[in-house]
């Protein structure tokens, strides 16, 4: 059935106007979500995954911020360089984590399709980014206040790291 709408075809890696507005790379604030918000991230072996994950990152000049790792979804910060796509990053990073969570689980749909990305454009929407994602573990419940939440040297319901 023809509509009379033709799609645009073949942006690239990213829309034109972003390497406009930005004369190094991005820093991108990214949420995804367990299936059906399922609650199985909050373990050591998922952690340790996600750590795993960032490290070798590092290795590709990929930076990892600050990141909060909830029973159901994930919050972080990530910059890569001008050649850095992070569409395929996350994906691959959702298949680690989902290794390290069949340890204990035998469902194969984990996740939740896609993700939610902004890109940081100032200091000031850095800073509103993180104190959202700081007090998430707040707003769940899961703790009573913000210093309540555990570090990575406290791991438990949320995992906090500092931007690298």
């Amino acid at each position: 059935m023809a509509t009379g709408f033709r799609v645009k075809q073949g942006f690239g890696r990213r829309p034109p106007r972003l390497g406009r507005l930005f004369d190094t790379s991005p820093l991108y604030f990214v949420t995804f979500c367990t299936h059906l918000r399922k609650p199985f991230l909050a373990r050591g072996d998922v952690h340790a995954a996600f750590v795993a994950y960032s490290e070798h990152a590092r290795d590709l000049n990929i930076a990892v911020g600050r990141y909060v790792i909830m029973p159901d979804h994930i919050h972080l910060f990530v910059r890569g360089s001008q050649v850095f796509e992070l569409g395929p990053w996350v994906g691959l990073l959702k298949q680690a984590l989902a290794k390290a969570a069949r340890s204990s689980r035998a469902k194969a749909h984990l996740w939740e399709e896609g993700f939610f990305d902004h890109v940081l454009r100032s200091d000031q929407s850095y800073s509103q980014k993180w104190n959202y994602v700081r007090e998430n573990p707040v707003r769940a419940g899961l703790v009573k206040s913000v210093e309540d939440s555990p570090t990575k040297e406290k791991l438990s319901i949320s995992i906090v790291r500092r931007l690298l």
